[in-house]
């Protein structure tokens, strides 16, 4: 059995009642200012932004610390291109009916339709895959734990990551995403580590 390595928690800081309170009230102020949006400016953002969010969302929680997460952040704007016009294809079929009619009532206060502009405008495209299978070793084929509620943190933390360094998001959630696996070029699964995993192991950049 593989013993696990825990470590003391010596980084962890304990605020007295009155500062714990007023960094939660900071940190509900901040996050209410967070907001999903669908017009995105196309002005340039460093990468080492996107790397210092994609290693914050890589520090959530997960079943056995498998981290059953991969994130590939796009900036060519020829994938980008790809992903809007599989996302479009997909949309279409999903407002002419795929939705059902309760669904699409509940959209209608947002206005939106098959038309996804933003998926080529906003410079980067953050694409988030889960995995079922992992282990310790990149052959390895275990069992992943609460891969869902796993991956639901790490892309939590990544939005609060981003909204933090100000950047604005909006979460794209259709499915089936399948062809995002082609473009993406996920064809393999991520390993995972008892400790937490490296940039270059959680994240690829095209």
């Amino acid at each position: 059995m593989q013993e696990h390595k825990n470590q003391p928690l010596n980084d962890f800081i304990e605020y007295p009642h009155d500062e714990m309170l007023k960094r939660a009230e900071e940190f509900l102020a901040v996050s209410q200012r967070r907001h999903s949006i669908r017009s995105f400016s196309d002005r340039p953002v460093p990468k080492e932004i996107i790397e210092t969010c994609i290693k914050a969302a890589g520090t959530a929680p997960s079943g056995a610390n498998h981290q059953p997460w991969h994130f590939v952040a796009i900036h060519s704007s020829d994938v980008k291109k790809q992903i809007r016009e599989a996302a479009e294809k997909l949309e279409r079929s999903f407002y002419e009916g795929r939705a059902g009619e309760e669904w699409l009532d509940a959209l209608k206060p947002l206005g939106t339709d098959a038309s996804k502009p933003y998926l080529e405008h906003a410079p980067w495209l953050i694409a988030v895959f889960s995995q079922k299978k992992g282990g310790i070793s990149a052959d390895d084929k275990n069992t992943n734990y609460y891969v869902h509620e796993s991956v639901g943190l790490a892309t939590g933390f990544l939005i609060q990551a981003l909204h933090r360094a100000g950047l604005a998001t909006l979460t794209h959630t259709p499915k089936p995403m399948s062809f995002l696996t082609e473009i993406c070029g996920r064809d393999k699964d991520p390993e995972h580590a008892l400790v937490k995993k490296s940039l270059d192991e959680i994240a690829t950049f095209i």
